[in-house]
């Protein structure tokens, strides 16, 4: 069929004609005269992320400027950036083609939101031979607002972070550059610009609606992340644009460090985090010698709970404890026997060990760089693995997870739980404090997971050694007049352009609460149940308990006294050694002033637990732990917990060695053995005489349920040799 006849027929069917077709994809500029030029002096994090959203797209990109020592100042000080117009003008010299499309955009806060298709196309249909970015404000010189031409809808001033045209004319637009390298590049440009003549005949317009071009500054309530069909753009809500390059001009950073999570495809609903794969830095198949070395800086700034545990999860790190370093700062002298049980077993297995006592004059601050220094004056270490005392490492690979990462900077999320509190913050406020981010809640409860470019972290991070002995090779990353400590660091490491990443790809542990920790016993830790209960119930209570609701695990020595474990060996050793330590040990009288009336019919010797403050924290373990086994075992019944007695009963034989038969008075009674027969001491036990029925080797650990009144007249049998302890509830009086 003829061309003719053709368009004739497709033209009787409404349609447009072919021959327009044809001669609109004729005019379409083919990619591969497109070419991107950048500024670059060195290879920084932004860098990176900006080469890898041009992969992914498939950009054809010259890097100008490598390796040059930087001249042209920064976004925060005065206006600069004549360096770049220099080296543009350089590099421009060598481009022969004059047709050839040349895209010149700042790398080191942009990323890539679509392919070069479609920014020809969009460049095509703006109908001018040279495209800027537009701003909502104008800089650096407000005088020449006036000067600025008015545009019909959209913004109004030129940027200078991004522009795109072609060779020749940009060529004729640099030409009078002659400035020096701290001169402003956007002042050059908009002088440019504003000139009607020279606006003219080099054919300069701007992207007024942002479908090129998208600066966040002054512009961040008009931009949205959107999700469509496994892809991720930013749009423009006031224009309705999509615009194909975003740039975080000014101070907004944080903003397309957001943003840069996402675009372009980093992270969708559909695939998850797709480069979180990419990039790694494996240590599997590495023999021991051959891992990294990494010092672990360990910080004890304040009285926190579970430090003897802290050190055991340390010991637990799979890693090489000879490829390890160890740098422990302790500012509290509660904490030295802790440390020094640890160092006194295990400091031969490390690399090195360098220990700040509280008596050496080492304020926080200082002690932080003085971390640092140990890896930055050691040329063997590679990594410094940062974890302040309260960090709850549950997860035994966490150390080398981050390391194959290979991240300048990336931290471990950890949570608080039940809270939604983590060691990161998605946003910042005006002010430079927390801000919560869009996607924080989704991060935190796993409903997003990868790894994610945050602008604080705190309490645990691995950062590389050679960014230690660069970007951050300051000695005061840590002070501000206005900041706390760890805040003024993570704001010295975002001004040095090295971005902090959390990652919450795999379950690492927790933070603890160390608000309310109170330094007036011998055991501290026990009186946690309220601050930290799922840490005092892993120190505490015995690693079966939970299978008592699941498996047939409770045993039933006699009729109606049911046995199950329920403390750890830790938690008996602690609570009799508080006791021992608290000494006030009742007479084992008759006459007793310290219960209701002043009278006890059945005494022993004993110590209440009201008598070291503990009787709250003993009704949080009583109705969490006993309270569920009772009502199990027990159908129908429910406890409230209640007690007027729990006390800890200490049995000798030169003090007293027995208890004659009673009854309890109580509803039930729970009865924990604090320590080993055969061990700790001769005989022992219990005898329901209802029954005829002796519990002669109690387990430490395990309690005896048993109902109080009525039924279960008993007695406490004979200790022959050494000391018994037991704990005892009278519940539900």
């Amino acid at each position: 069929m003829k061309l003719e006849t053709l368009t004739l027929v497709l033209g009787l069917l409404g349609l447009t004609a072919f021959s327009s077709l044809h001669c609109e994809s004729k005019g379409h500029i083919p990619e591969g005269k497109l070419l991107v030029l950048t500024i670059a002096t060195k290879e920084t994090d932004g860098f990176k992320r900006f080469m890898g959203s041009a992969r992914h797209f498939n950009y054809t990109v010259k890097v100008l400027g490598r390796g040059e020592k930087w001249n042209g100042g920064n976004y925060m000080s005065a206006p600069g950036g004549g360096q770049k117009v220099r080296l543009l003008k350089s590099a421009l010299a060598d481009i022969k083609e004059e047709d050839k499309i040349i895209l010149f955009i700042d790398s080191y806060d942009v990323v890539f939101s679509s392919g070069p298709k479609e920014l020809l196309k969009k460049f095509q249909q703006v109908k001018h031979k040279v495209v800027f970015s537009a701003e909502t404000h104008i800089w650096p010189d407000r005088h020449l607002e006036d000067k600025h031409p008015h545009v019909r809808e959209g913004k109004r001033f030129l940027g200078a972070g991004g522009f795109i045209g072609y060779a020749s004319n940009i060529k004729n637009m640099v030409s009078e550059w002659s400035g020096k390298d701290d001169d402003s590049d956007q002042l050059f440009f908009t002088k440019i610009y504003i000139n009607p003549e020279k606006r003219k005949s080099i054919n300069i317009t701007l992207d007024s609606k942002c479908r090129l071009f998208q600066n966040l500054y002054g512009a961040l309530d008009e931009v949205v992340l959107k999700f469509e069909d496994g892809r991720v753009r930013a749009r423009n809500v006031l224009y309705d644009t999509l615009p194909v390059i975003v740039h975080g001009n000014g101070p907004t950073k944080l903003q397309i460090n957001y943003l840069g999570n996402y675009i372009p495809n980093v992270w969708t609903f559909e695939t998850g985090c797709k480069l979180c794969n990419e990039d790694l830095r494996p240590l599997s198949g590495l023999k021991e010698n051959q891992y990294p070395v990494v010092v672990i800086g360990i910080f004890i700034q304040q009285p926190t709970p579970f430090v003897s545990v802290f050190f055991e999860r340390l010991l637990n790190l799979q890693y090489p404890k000879n490829r390890l370093q160890l740098f422990i700062y302790n500012q509290e002298s509660h904490h030295e026997q802790h440390i020094h049980s640890f160092l006194e077993k295990h400091e031969a297995d490390y690399q090195a060990v360098k220990l700040i006592g509280p008596n050496e004059g080492v304020d926080p601050i200082t002690s932080r760089s003085l971390g640092f220094d140990m890896c930055r004056d050691d040329i063997d270490c590679e990594y410094f693995f940062s974890v302040d005392v309260d960090v709850v490492l549950k997860n035994a690979d966490t150390l080398k997870i981050l390391i194959e990462l290979n991240k300048s900077f990336v931290a471990p999320m950890m949570t608080k739980p039940g809270r939604l509190w983590t060691n990161f913050w998605g946003a910042l406020s005006a002010d430079g404090y927390y801000a919560r981010s869009e996607d924080y809640v989704d991060i935190v409860q796993g409903r997003r997971v990868g790894v994610w470019n945050v602008p604080y972290v705190s309490q645990v991070y691995l950062v590389r050694a050679d960014v230690l002995r660069s970007e951050l090779k300051a000695d005061d990353l840590f002070q501000s007049s206005t900041l706390d400590p760890d805040m003024a660091f993570c704001s010295r490491v975002r001004e040095q352009g090295v971005f902090m990443y959390v990652t919450n790809m795999h379950t690492f542990g927790r933070v603890l609460n160390t608000e309310n920790y109170q330094m007036d016993h011998l055991h501290n830790d026990l009186w946690q149940i309220f601050e930290n209960p799922v840490d005092w119930e892993e120190r505490y209570i015995h690693q079966n308990y939970s299978r008592i609701m699941k498996d047939n695990i409770v045993e039933t020595p006699c009729p109606d006294v049911y046995w199950f474990p329920i403390f750890t060996e830790v938690a008996c050793t602690h609570l009799v050694e508080e006791m021992e330590n608290f000494g006030q040990w009742s007479g084992g009288g008759n006459v007793d002033k310290r219960i209701q009336g002043g009278y006890e019919n059945v005494p022993t010797v004993d110590i209440h637990m009201n008598q070291i403050n503990f009787e709250k924290e003993w009704h949080k373990f009583l109705l969490d732990y006993i309270a569920p086994v009772t009502e199990k075992m027990f159908p129908g019944y429910y406890t409230r917990a209640q007690f007027d007695l729990a006390f800890v009963v200490r049995y000798r034989p030169d003090e007293q060695p027995f208890l004659r038969p009673h009854h309890d008075a109580s509803t039930f009674t729970i009865n924990i053995a604090l320590n080993q027969v055969g061990i700790d001491y001769q005989g022992g036990g219990c005898r329901f005489l209802r029954y005829n029925c002796y519990i002669r080797a109690p387990r430490k650990g395990w309690a005896l349920m048993h109902p109080g009144r009525l039924t279960h007249y008993h007695e406490g049998l004979p200790t022959t040799e050494g000391t018994r302890y037991i704990a005892v509830s009278f519940v539900d009086p």
